[in-house]
Formats: structure tokens, C-alpha cells, sequence
């Protein structure tokens, strides 16, 4: 595996398959490598902690940060190309060009620029690697539904596949962020998955989600929709520590 900081140092070959990640790697995104790694020549991991999707500068300066061991992994699972650009990379001295992002849905609201940051890093990678495919996680569904409109309004010539999420044996979503739950706040943030998973079946979704939280205060409780399947999301905070998660109520995501 090739580790690269730099676009000109690229030179990719074959049809490429690109996983946009944050590192701190998870069993999440060895999902996503798999699934790059059945459809095309070549995968492209890129490894870049976006300044410009956090709201909030402490959350950025606690972004848990471990190169060599997200190196380690992205080579077992057969990762050709890790992209690993300093900040400066991709947005150089002068850089003033952004993609503004209309009807981001509840987790828009929530956190303000949020998806400009998101939609603008992912329309640069789209170009600097010039991927055949893109893959990214469920449990960030208003991200693919964002990614997904900015290839259909921009016509960029890419899929963007959407991964199952990946859940511990506990069900609690896979999120680089659950390092920082104590054991307590772990138990507490299981109230989340349990709620979602219980209130899939209701006729008011919505309403049953935020009866099931047991103490967990929602920013919001929400139906998406993802090119045809329909979503129940919500987002809570566990202590310091915001998680968000979904289910599946109809549909197909792929």
C-alpha cells in the first residue's frame, strides 16, 4: 500500500474505488474497504480529518488521531492508495470556493456549515481521484442523501454506494466518537439503537422513537429519505458526546 500526501503523487490506474474516511478506523469502514475492494482495480482510502464539517473547534481538536495504526488497517484489507493530505493540500492559501448545501434535513440544522464542509471536501476528492465509485456508511444517511444529491445536481459521473451500518454485539452503531463514552455512558447510549429498533414498526415512528429514549434528549427525531428508502434518524447526546443512528423502515439503500 502506497501512502500519498500529495495529488500529484496519485498516478491511479483501473476503475477506482474511492472510501472518503476521518480515520480512526473502525469495523465500519473495513466494511466499506470490502465492498471497494469486490467492485474495482483499484482502492483509494483517503485519510483527512475536514476542518471545515466541524461547527465546533473543540470537537475537531479532540477528533481522535492515530495514523499508523488506520494505516495498518487499511493495508490488511487490501487499501492500494492511503490519501492522507495535510490541510494545506486541499485548501491551499487563497482557497475560496465552496459548495453550498440546501434542505440538509434536521442534522443540517443542527449543526450549521456542517454539510458545506462535507459536500466541498467530497467534491474535491471526487476530482482529485476521479473515482468510479464512492462508498460511505448508513449511519451517516443525510451525508449519502447530501453526497448522493451532489452528484445528481452536479452530474458527476460517479456511483456512490451506500454500506449497511455496522453495529457492536451491544447494537450500538460503530462511530469513531464511542471512544470517548465511559462504561456508564456506553449503557446510556444503547437507549438509542433500542429505541429506533423499537419504534420501526410503529404507525408513528417519530412519536414512538422519542417515547422509547428513556431520558436521552433527542436534537432530533426525523424520516429520511434516500432515493426511494425511507429512513427513521435521530441524534442524542451521551455527556460530551454527540451520536447519531438510524434504521432502515423501507427500501432499498444500495
Amino acid at each position: 500500500m502506497r501512502i500519498v500526501r500529495h495529488i500529484s503523487d496519485l498516478g491511479l490506474d483501473g476503475e477506482v474505488g474511492l472510501v472518503p474516511t476521518m480515520g480512526a478506523l473502525h469495523a465500519g469502514h473495513v466494511a466499506l474497504f470490502r465492498a471497494a475492494r469486490a467492485e474495482n482495480d483499484t482502492v483509494v482510502a483517503s485519510l483527512f480529518v475536514n476542518p471545515a464539517q466541524f461547527d465546533q473547534q473543540s470537537d475537531l481538536a479532540v477528533y481522535p488521531r492515530d495514523e499508523t495504526r488506520d494505516a495498518e488497517i487499511a493495508e490488511q484489507e487490501g487499501v492500494d492508495v492511503l490519501f492522507a493530505p495535510g490541510p494545506d493540500e486541499i485548501y491551499p492559501a487563497g482557497f475560496g470556493t465552496w459548495v453550498e448545501v440546501d434542505e440538509a434535513g434536521a442534522e443540517g440544522t443542527a449543526r450549521p456549515g456542517h454539510f458545506r464542509g462535507v459536500a466541498t471536501v467530497c467534491l474535491k476528492l471526487f476530482n482529485i481521484v476521479r473515482p468510479r465509485r464512492a462508498y460511505f456508511g448508513q449511519k451517516d444517511a443525510q451525508q449519502a442523501i447530501v453526497v448522493r444529491r451532489l452528484v445528481r445536481d452536479l452530474d458527476l459521473d460517479i456511483r456512490i454506494r451506500v454500506i449497511p451500518t455496522v453495529r457492536d454485539a451491544d447494537g450500538l452503531a460503530l462511530s469513531s466518537r464511542n471512544v470517548r463514552l465511559s462504561p456508564a455512558e456506553r449503557e446510556r447510549a444503547l437507549g438509542l439503537p433500542r429505541a429506533l429498533a423499537k419504534a420501526a414498526g410503529s404507525a408513528d415512528p417519530i412519536a414512538a422513537a422519542r417515547a422509547e429514549l428513556n431520558g436521552l434528549t433527542p436534537d432530533y427525531v426525523e424520516l429520511l429519505d434516500l432515493d426511494g428508502a425511507r429512513i427513521l434518524a435521530a441524534a442524542v447526546r451521551v455527556g460530551s458526546t454527540r451520536l447519531i443512528d438510524n434504521v432502515l423502515l423501507e427500501g432499498d439503500l444500495s
